[in-house]
């Protein structure tokens, strides 16, 4: 089973990916947590994207790729894994859809998990007022991410529904009724692979 979680900052993507994978038992592969690690040991790579993450811009579509390519290569992965912040562009998912035709592989669905804007700052908000702030939880630069989202990720939305990969979850509500609405959305194949 291979899938990608689409959505704002804030939307829940790092934690039902997180759920889901264990729910499953394969990897969860969120590039937030593998950027912000190299940031955290201050690693040359780290170096390099601290400043492009401190503004809520994205990190190149190369840089990634080549990051999420070595990945879904290590053995871990072989049964499958749920990607999370990555792609974020759609020049991200045709790069990701190459690479897994490279790998004789293919993506089993796209879930985008919704959620009203004020809810996305409301959330983002309360996390880094509840001491588990990242760098990127300001006010400002939450605003400016939610606007690279909607310029930048959306397009790709489309892509995986001309695909008839997309599935829309309503991000909306308690932490175990997304989680259900989104495994009851799995089709029967996603589930027995």
């Amino acid at each position: 089973m291979l899938l990608i979680f689409v959505g704002p900052p804030g939307s829940g993507k790092g934690t039902q990916s997180s759920r889901l994978a264990t729910h499953f038992g394969i990897p969860h592969l969120s590039t937030g947590d593998i950027l912000r690690a190299a940031v955290h040991k201050q690693t040359s790579l780290g170096q390099q994207i601290e400043p492009i993450l401190a503004s809520g811009n994205l990190v190149s579509d190369d840089l990634i790729a080549g990051l999420i390519d070595d990945r879904v290569d290590q053995i871990d992965c072989k049964s499958g894994f749920l990607l999370d912040g990555f792609p974020r562009t759609l020049a991200q998912s045709i790069m990701f859809d190459e690479m897994l035709t490279q790998k004789n592989r293919s993506l089993t669905r796209a879930i985008e998990l919704r959620v009203e804007r004020d809810e996305l700052i409301r959330r983002i908000s309360n996390r880094a007022n509840n001491g588990a702030p990242r760098p990127d939880d300001d006010v400002q630069v939450v605003t400016h991410r939610l606007d690279v989202y909607d310029k930048q990720t959306k397009p790709l939305i489309e892509h995986y529904e001309q695909k008839k990969l997309l599935t829309v979850i309503d991000g909306m509500g308690d932490v175990d009724a997304v989680f259900n609405r989104i495994v009851n959305s799995l089709p029967d194949r996603a589930i027995s692979d």
